[in-house]
């Protein structure tokens, strides 16, 4: 925690972070209504929220919210208000209201990775863990969702082309299938063998007809052939 807390000179000089370290709320919120930047910060860059977030003042840092200090403040180290903080009332702030739990400093390490150096409590290192899981979770969850939009629409805008490129075959392919789903209905409606029978009349009938108009007779020998 040194790194947070190193009696600066800059720190002494700067009223509204002095009152964020020693967790003053209402000499704070005069400060911040008597019209002090929100977002001013110390030697090192941090802001008040840093500090604030330091120490686990979370009134502070909502004080500091609401008077328009950036939540995504880093200071020359990379380090967001999250890195700093090892508080579960802080961290539930910081994260609901924007701040990424993944985020690196210039160093590349996460706000998990700090508080395990720092040895903070058990307690707020299985949250960062649990937010941490979240946050992988959600992104493995965006990502294959767009996968599959993005899959879905090159089948979609594939098949659109084949049937741009072939009207002759889809049309076709709309007759069988209309032709097809008719003729089951016609099937259930009447039955298989009474459509069967319909058949066999048909064909007598047909050959029959046939028959007479060639004057030929079946099953008859020796019949004169036709004078044409």
């Amino acid at each position: 925690m040194s790194y947070v807390f190193v009696n600066d000179s800059s720190q002494t000089n700067v009223p509204l972070l002095q009152a964020c370290i020693d967790g003053d709320f209402n000499y704070s919120k005069r400060l911040l209504e008597s019209g002090f930047d929100p977002n001013i910060r110390d030697s090192r860059g941090r802001t008040g929220l840093h500090l604030a977030a330091a120490r686990g003042n979370v009134d502070i840092c909502q004080l500091l919210h609401k008077f328009g200090a950036d939540l995504l403040a880093t200071d020359y180290q990379g380090n967001t208000a999250l890195h700093l903080c090892g508080h579960v009332d802080t961290i539930q702030f910081l994260v609901s209201n924007g701040l990424k739990i993944d985020i690196c400093n210039h160093q590349g390490a996460t706000p998990l990775v700090l508080a395990k150096r720092r040895g903070v409590n058990k307690e707020v290192i299985r949250l960062l863990e649990s937010l941490e899981e979240q946050e992988v979770k959600g992104f493995n969850r965006g990502t294959h969702s767009k996968l599959e939009t993005m899959q879905t629409a090159e089948s979609e805008s594939a098949m659109e082309s084949h049937s741009l490129l072939n009207p002759n075959l889809q049309q076709g392919e709309g007759v069988l299938s209309s032709f097809r789903t008719t003729w089951q209905e016609f099937v259930e409606d009447l039955g298989f063998w009474r459509v069967l029978l319909l058949i066999v009349v048909i064909a007598l009938l047909s050959l029959g007809i046939a028959y007479y108009v060639s004057g030929v007779l079946p099953f008859v020998e020796n019949q004169p052939e036709l004078v044409h």
